[in-house]
């Protein structure tokens, strides 16, 4: 029995509709088809074979051959000043009359209609869930509507296929709006199990490189008073106590833990700032403004005035880019946290998707909205306002093929009409 191909292979890569990473890569790889080497015939084929993978890849090769029409929609845009000076005595003088001596207005851009092949299954209404980015892919859009979480003007729509038309409003439920555009949740234990393993690892690695013990609790009594100005032994100490709770932070994703971790970590550069005299509330009141003042703090104590008895001498730096690195990585994580934790947005472990909420990765290359849609975010609602039309220069239906493509692709339906 032949084996079944996988959905997203990269060994015959096909672009589709979804916000995953193999689909990023197969965008990426996606090149104007060969007209050099192959036959016409050849060409269609391929053109046909790479468009239908993205444009109503769920529906059958049959059932999209009917909804194919060779009539496309398209609208030609009148310059309302041209007319209004102009009654079209211009255009009808022939040549001597003075025509070929005036100024030529610019040719308006080429009308890409043969784009627009694939124009019918944007009235679909599984389509137009996933265009309005209500899902992350045309299956999950599709699955939304058979498990009745989609209404059209109200009413529940159990079909996918169900073809919108101008003015019609869809809704979809958006605690399943959240789930499929949201990161996912850790799915099990072995995934933080992991994350500790990885982590006692760097820590066992750091030991041996540098030969000193896993950090122990510190009693607070033994850091210093504000007015004391810090030693590099005490600087050091501080900074690798800092570092620790850098490796902590960023050794597992979003766990049951995580905010005790972020807290501990704040706790600890604000201690961390308090060493130093020079040391204000302005330096601690916001991420920005503590990651700068350790930064400029550090890279100062890095590089000191050197004693006249030692002018060769070179002190070792207390702040690597590394470690800079890191650190600001850590800083950027707790800045996630604290933006996106609030009372509408707050830790649920009832909730199918990660908590707090934070987009799905890879969905800002794709995050566009086309024309005919106008969605609102905050119902999960988006109204069809009309068909999807060529303009000059602009093809209304999102496709990521060449012009080329489209047109080969056009072609081959066409002579099956």
């Amino acid at each position: 029995m032949r084996k079944k191909p996988r959905f997203h292979s990269l060994k015959k890569l096909k672009v589709r509709q979804d916000m995953s990473r193999w689909t990023l890569y197969s965008l990426s790889q996606l090149k104007q088809p060969n007209v050099s080497t192959r036959t016409f015939f050849q060409q269609k084929w391929t053109a046909k074979a790479d468009t239908r993978a993205y444009h109503g890849e769920q529906i059958r090769e049959k059932k999209w051959a009917r909804l194919f029409k060779r009539s496309i929609p398209a609208v030609v845009p009148m310059d309302h000043k041209y007319l209004a000076r102009h009654d079209g005595s211009e255009q009808a003088a022939g040549r001597g009359a003075g025509a070929d001596s005036q100024d030529k207005q610019r040719t308006p851009p080429m009308t890409p209609y043969m784009q627009m092949a694939y124009y019918p299954i944007e009235r679909r209404l599984d389509t137009a869930i996933f265009r309005a980015l209500f899902a992350s892919s045309v299956r999950q859009a599709r699955q939304f509507c058979v498990h009745g979480l989609v209404t059209v003007n109200g009413k529940k729509m159990p079909y996918p296929g169900y073809m919108l038309n101008p003015g019609d409003m869809f809704q979809v439920e958006p605690s399943s709006v959240m789930f499929a555009t949201g990161a996912q949740k850790e799915r099990s234990s072995t995934a933080r199990r992991v994350a500790k393993e990885k982590a006692a690892a760097r820590a066992e690695a750091r030991e041996a490189a540098g030969g000193q013990t896993p950090r122990q609790p510190k009693p607070r009594s033994a850091v210093p008073s504000a007015g004391e100005e810090p030693t590099p032994a005490e600087l050091r100490k501080h900074l690798q106590a800092m570092m620790d709770d850098v490796n902590g932070v960023l050794a597992e994703d979003v766990g049951a833990k995580d905010k005790q971790k972020f807290r501990a970590f704040r706790q600890t550069v604000k201690r961390a700032i308090s060493l130093w005299r020079n040391a204000s509330p302005e330096s601690i009141s916001t991420l920005d403004t503590q990651f700068d003042f350790l930064k400029t703090q550090l890279a100062g104590r890095a590089a000191p005035s050197t004693p006249a008895t030692a002018p060769d001498a070179i002190q070792e730096p207390l702040f690597s880019e590394e470690d800079q690195a890191k650190l600001r990585q850590a800083f950027e994580k707790l800045r996630l946290e604290t933006e996106h934790t609030s009372a509408w947005n707050s830790r649920n472990a009832a909730a199918p998707y990660a908590t707090p909420w934070r987009p799905r990765a890879y969905m800002s290359a794709f995050a566009f909205i086309p024309r005919y849609l106008e969605v609102n975010q905050n119902i999960c609602a988006a109204v069809y306002l009309r068909h999807p039309v060529a303009r000059p220069g602009l093809a209304e239906v999102p496709t990521p093929f060449h012009i080329e493509t489209g047109q080969l692709a056009f072609n081959w339906y066409l002579r099956r009409r």
